[in-house]
């Protein structure tokens, strides 16, 4: 595994998720598996810690991830932005993308679905069925099993990716568009007025 790699405790694992990336989404069943991207995922809750993620009914990472009852959210970063946008726009139904697009991955410590090599954060999560939620808004929930995130960018239970550019993550607007994470500020509290 890769040095720059550090576990995240489980009730911190919300921070990977806090600032609205965009993330890769995973699912392996039967030995078949998929990656999409998804703008559209959140955390929920802090311990256990949950995510949320929807997904369209047409996926074929939706069919899978349903299959097996659980899921990777990879976060990726700038320098995987043409990455994201090409399985954000291709079906894995009939075509390998790990394969055609040279996608290497890592093994989860608790899942058997891949997380996606090269990115700054992974959540392995089980999938927390809610038969509503699912058919009727598409939205998936996950407990968050394993988490870990690149220390380059991610320590002390914080993102900081000064002089790391390549690494920022992606925010989706629209249309293959997208934004970049910037700088932190730290906020203080106001003192009240008299």
């Amino acid at each position: 595994m890769n040095s720059t790699l550090a576990a995240v405790p489980l009730a911190k694992a919300y921070r990977l998720l806090n600032h609205g990336p965009t993330v890769l989404v995973s699912a392996a069943h039967d030995g078949r598996r998929n990656v999409m991207a998804a703008a559209w995922a959140m955390a929920v809750d802090f311990e256990p810690g949950k995510v949320a993620v929807v997904l369209d009914k047409q996926t074929w990472t939706r069919e899978l991830l349903e299959a097996e009852g659980s899921f990777v959210l990879s976060v990726p970063c700038a320098a995987q932005v043409d990455l994201v946008q090409t399985v954000g726009n291709t079906t894995g139904r009939e075509l390998d993308k790990f394969a055609a697009y040279g996608i290497e991955t890592l093994a989860g410590e608790r899942v058997g679905a891949p997380l996606i090599a090269g990115c700054v954060a992974w959540l392995e999560c089980r999938v927390l069925p809610e038969a509503h939620n699912q058919q009727g808004y598409d939205l998936f929930l996950g407990e968050v099993v394993a988490a870990r995130a690149d220390a380059r960018v991610f320590r002390e239970g914080r993102w900081d990716f000064r002089g790391q550019d390549s690494l920022r993550t992606l925010h989706h607007v629209a249309g293959g568009h997208f934004l970049v994470i910037g700088d932190g500020i730290q906020g203080q509290l106001l003192t009240p007025k008299a």
